[in-house]
């Protein structure tokens, strides 16, 4: 593969990484937002979570907000491995990228 395939490669890889960066970070600003709102959600009152196409009481606020910071925090995760990958992606697209200046 020439040098120009592989620097096409990587910049189609920078791209998608990208988007899965940015996929992620929506998704824990939106729990987030979630977590906070449960966590204000009056006592007594009901709360429903959606399993599927179905809205399902919650019997325990404090188990459901456990549930979901540790989704948040997993995903945390997974957006730092997300970046950390992207970070690579941009070293080897500058590397490409100067190989390919030298050959000119």
């Amino acid at each position: 593969m020439s040098t120009v395939e592989q620097l096409q490669v990587v910049v189609t890889e920078v791209q998608n990484a990208r988007h899965q960066v940015a996929t992620v970070r929506a998704q824990l600003q939106e729990l987030s937002t979630t977590i906070t709102a449960v966590e204000k959600h009056p006592k007594g009152m009901a709360l429903h979570r959606q399993l599927g196409g179905v809205l399902v009481e919650v019997d325990n606020k404090e188990e459901l907000i456990e549930e979901l910071k540790t989704t948040h925090s997993t995903l945390s995760e997974h957006a730092e491995r997300l970046s950390e990958h992207e970070a690579k992606l941009i070293a080897a697209y500058e590397e490409l990228k100067k190989s390919l200046e030298g050959e000119s």
